[in-house]
């Protein structure tokens, strides 16, 4: 079947319900939100004389969730325009409208006999051959479909979104045995493809993969904590970023999630799981009891493992939880020796054998819940999936690890974690054993053609992992020695078909003078043996923005003219990008501030993901764009000025997002700041983002690219535009609205976007423009209160507002 979504149905309006649907609309579909009815008026609906069926009384259970989502932060929605996409009603008045929908999805309250009087309404008006699914985090999806059509049941399947749907990338799809093969094939390409997900094909059982091996490590965690008797801001410490996972590790996590949440899945996977091995690590320990007694259950209730409170001066402090006395006391500072021996180790992978090779507290806690994650997870194959890659994706894309249980494993050596298992006592599946017998080392491979492999049980060979041949991962490229250049900031590789692509490893791919020269090499090397050139990488974020450090220390030690040949060094570059005889292609994704931006902006095209936060931010440091950015606004700007809105709204709006520092919360919202303009594309999956880019650089150079000439005649307004800024600027400034140094800030800003000192409109070239922007960055760079905002955000990670 040619199947298509247009309009999909979603059945249930809370948290999750009101935010599947956000995230349908973010991609352009039409959605049909419906809830219950309310039984009882409000108050306020009284005196008003409404009545029970009155519609506003009964869409007002949907309509306070979905105004509650599109008002959420971090927001639901890619824009919040996108909401108009959604259409809200109650399932008495409007249920039979499913009839128009090609998916129907249920997302009510947890109870089976809820779910299955639904499905029963749901079968009056849903059309043959629709797509029915619930997003169940734990009910038998094969309980809900008794009594139902054969139809029904043919085309039933659970899809389990995880929690905020638009960030959150996991989606896992569960079929009965009745589901036919064609809905479950659709559903792994649809999610993957439209809606950006890490699709994972589990099993029927309790917990499904990720919340079962995800809650299972964080119970490990608790038992090993009481083991060894450590705190909760211990604990945070060893399970947060230092082994690849969120800041906000284990009991900060609660807290936000909701220690229920937890308790409810863990009761539910220790009630149900008469034979798992490990089945007591789901029973509760006393103090979640106590802590759930006290309606402690985290941010929701105001305090959890950790509270905030007014401590001396009214000042704001953390406290955490004692875990021995339940009292609340000062959030402590940790330190291990095994944690400051990993301090100097960048590349994570190589930091597993230091933490299990510790002295230390911290070396027995990572050799105990190694040991214990290790042993569960070879014991749930076959159980809750045929394939370990399966548990790996699941739980990076919903749990946010950044390596899943078999690659930590592969990292810290597989013969290794066999030991560990066997010194903690625990037992590992045989399977693994007969693996290394084998002479297998390792659970993941990169064959000679750069494919990632997995290691396949039944087969006892390595098998390529599905659907890996639609993503570019630079790291197998490394491994198949594609790498042409590189030095310590940047690298060149081949990614075929005669594209390269330039790719950053500094810290937060920082701009500085070894991703310049990795830049300039990567355009030097296609014009000369290739056709096109990549600018992307596979780091958590696209580019943080310059190397500020670089910068401070050049203004401190008033090396000015260092400082000004790395800021024309910079433009050069930019510039070489731009005119290059080859198309170029940013792949952005995640942070692109500052120069990242900048760099973007002079690409032929840009390939996003949708969650590229993308901005020209030096304006909160004291500075404004230095690299081209500030030239490249205004010339943009000045492309739009026959489009017929008057020149000088255009102007001040370009000028606004500049001097305010605007940062898009997505890259739809990154288009309607300007970064982004017509013919530069969005991808929802961010692992398709380089192979997407790829396919555009060559789609570029087949169409006969050819190197363009740099404009000369962009029209610039002059005196009267730079009035007309210079008395806004003085007004923010007499409401206290803005500093005296935003205002030279400001200032400077404006007399680069209006070209100058100019009598009247003018046509300029872009190096006229890069000129007045150098100029103007340099000179700031001078004042004192600059070097105090650079210093803040390089020891803080915040600007002073000054």
């Amino acid at each position: 079947m040619n199947r298509t979504i247009k309009k999909v149905a979603v059945l249930g309006s809370g948290v999750m319900g009101s935010r599947i649907a956000c995230h349908f609309a973010n991609i352009g579909v039409q959605v049909l939100l419906l809830d219950i009815a309310p039984k009882e008026l409000l108050p306020a609906e009284e005196a008003k004389g409404l009545k029970l069926d009155n519609p506003a009384v009964k869409n007002r259970i949907v309509n306070a969730s979905l105004q509650a989502a599109v008002a959420a932060n971090p927001s639901p929605l890619y824009r919040k325009a996108d909401a108009a996409r959604i259409k809200t009603g109650n399932f008495d008045d409007n249920l039979k409208d499913i009839a128009g929908c090609d998916w129907t999805i249920e997302v009510v309250v947890e109870r089976l006999d809820i779910k299955k009087s639904l499905f029963e309404r749901v079968e009056q008006f849903r059309k043959p051959g629709t797509l029915i699914t619930s997003n169940t985090s734990g009910i038998p999806i094969h309980m809900m479909t008794e009594g139902r059509s054969d139809d029904f049941r043919k085309h039933f399947c659970g899809t389990h979104f995880f929690n905020p749907p638009r960030y959150l990338k996991l989606l896992e799809i569960i079929p009965t045995p009745e589901t036919d093969k064609s809905v479950v094939d659709f559903l792994m390409h649809y999610g993957d493809l439209y809606l950006g997900k890490t699709t994972v094909l589990a099993k029927d059982t309790p917990a499904f993969i990720a919340n079962r091996v995800g809650v299972f490590a964080i119970m490990d965690v608790v038992q090993v904590m009481s083991e060894l008797g450590l705190t909760v801001e211990e604990v945070d410490k060893l399970t947060g970023p230092v082994i690849g996972h969120a800041k906000s590790a284990t009991f900060r996590t609660s807290d936000v999630v909701g220690l229920d949440t937890m308790i409810n899945v863990a009761n539910g996977l220790a009630q149900n799981l008469p034979n798992d091995e490990a089945k007591h690590v789901f029973q509760l320990p006393d103090f979640i009891k106590k802590m759930a007694e006290n309606k402690w259950l985290g941010d929701k209730t105001a305090q959890g493992f950790y509270k905030k409170v007014k401590g001396a001066g009214g000042k704001s402090e953390i406290q955490a939880l004692d875990l021995n006395t339940l009292e609340y006391k000062p959030s402590a500072k940790v330190k291990f020796a095994t944690l400051e021996a990993t301090k100097p180790i960048e590349k994570l992978a190589d930091r597993f054998k230091v933490l299990a090779a510790g002295k230390d507290k911290a070396g027995d806690f990572y050799r105990k819940t190694f040991a214990g994650l290790f042993a569960y997870v070879s014991n749930r194959i076959p159980e809750i999936t045929d394939s370990l890659y399966k548990i790996d994706d699941a739980l990076r894309a919903g749990f946010g690890w950044d390596l899943g249980p078999f690659e930590t494993w592969d990292a810290l050596g597989v013969q290794k974690g066999l030991e560990l298992a066997k010194a903690e006592g625990k037992t590992i599946a045989p399977w693994v054993e007969e693996m290394v017998a084998a002479g297998h080392t390792a659970f993941y491979k990169v064959s000679e053609a750069g494919v990632k492999q997995f290691y396949d049980i039944e087969s006892k060979s390595y098998q390529a992992i599905p659907g890996m041949e639609n993503f570019i991962i630079l790291d197998n490229l490394r491994a198949t020695g594609k790498v042409l250049w590189k030095n310590a900031g940047a690298s060149v590789l081949d990614m075929g078909d005669g594209i390269l692509n330039v790719e950053f490893h500094s810290k937060m791919n920082a701009l500085g003078s070894d991703v310049i020269q990795g830049l300039l090499k990567g355009v030097e090397l296609a014009e000369k043996d290739f056709r096109g050139l990549v600018v992307g990488n596979d780091a958590p974020n696209f580019s943080a923005g310059a190397n500020l450090g670089l910068v401070y220390m050049f203004a401190l030690d008033q090396e000015y003219d260092e400082l000004n040949l790395m800021i024309a060094q910079f433009q050069q570059a930019m510039m070489r990008m731009r005119y290059s005889s080859i198309p170029v292609v940013g792949a952005p994704h995640g942070l692109a501030l500052g120069g990242g931006c900048e760099l973007n902006l002079h690409c032929d095209r840009v390939v996003a993901a949708a969650e590229t936060y993308m901005g020209l931010v030096e304006f909160g440091v004291g500075l404004i764009p230095g690299g081209g950015g500030t030239k490249e606004m205004t010339l943009r700007t000045a492309l739009k000025y026959e489009e017929g809105e008057p020149e000088y709204n255009l102007l001040r709006n370009a000028f606004m997002t500049v001097s305010t520092a605007k940062v898009s919360t997505s890259a739809h919202e990154a288009f309607d700041l300007g970064f982004l303009r017509r013919g530069d594309e969005v991808v929802v999956n961010s692992n398709r983002v380089l192979a997407q880019a790829k396919a555009a650089a060559i789609e570029l150079a087949e169409d006969g690219y050819t190197q363009p000439l740099q404009k000369t005649n962009i029209k610039v307004q002059g005196k009267g535009a730079l009035g007309m800024f210079l008395t806004g600027v003085h007004a923010m400034k007499q409401g206290n609205y803005i500093s005296d140094h935003d205002v030279k800030i400001a200032n400077k800003l404006a007399y680069i976007m209006c070209g100058g000192d100019l009598s009247s409109p003018t046509e300029v070239s872009e190096q006229y423009l890069l000129d007045l922007e150098r100029e103007a960055f340099l000179s700031l760079t001078g004042e004192r209160k600059t070097l105090e905002r650079i210093q803040s955000i390089l020891t803080t990670g915040k600007p002073l507002r000054n």
